[in-house]
């Protein structure tokens, strides 16, 4: 980081390579749109770029980097509005397996129904704990809040997904 900061892009693209694939799995758990959470990404990434040259190695490069994808990710969510689809997606063709499949598509359609339904900051600390597997400190970090507070989102998400997936498992 500090290399990018003096100007090597270089650095800043392996920045990207290392780090591309986790933030765009947190953006895509918390936003659940693939197009909304590339843009997320890469206004990351801008910023991280943007920020380069202020950056002082007082914290991990990831727990500075978790701050931005979670401003960035809760700003977006609560301004998300539902979308419909103007097209019926394709229906994947059969296959031998296909009940234990469709099981398993239905399973994480609900659990992303799950976590669409919790407030954003609930959502961002469930991902950010049993997604990415943060200590309860690093989100505290990166929901700029109390480790104490985070207990709390976590044990009222951990209530609303039982919940709701509760309602699914038993019709």
């Amino acid at each position: 980081m500090l290399a990018v900061g003096e100007g090597d892009l270089e650095a800043f693209e392996e920045l990207v390579r290392r780090h591309q694939a986790w933030a765009w799995g947190i953006a895509y758990r918390v936003l659940g749109h693939r197009q909304e959470s590339e843009d997320v990404v890469q206004d990351a990434f801008l910023r991280l770029r943007e920020a380069s040259g202020r950056y002082r190695p007082t914290s991990s490069l990831k727990t500075y980097f978790y701050q931005i994808i979670a401003r960035l990710c809760l700003d977006r969510a609560k301004k998300k509005q539902p979308r419909y689809l103007d097209v019926v997606p394709d229906v994947p063709a059969s296959t031998l397996d296909a009940p234990g499949e469709m099981e398993k598509t239905q399973e994480a359609d609900a659990v992303r129904a799950a976590l669409d339904a919790l407030a954003p900051q609930q959502r961002m600390a469930v991902v950010l704990r049993y997604y990415e597997g943060l200590s309860y400190q690093d989100i505290a970090l990166a929901l700029e809040t109390t480790p104490k507070a985070v207990e709390r989102l976590l044990a009222r998400g951990r209530d609303r997904l039982q919940a709701i997936l509760k309602t699914w498992k038993d019709p």
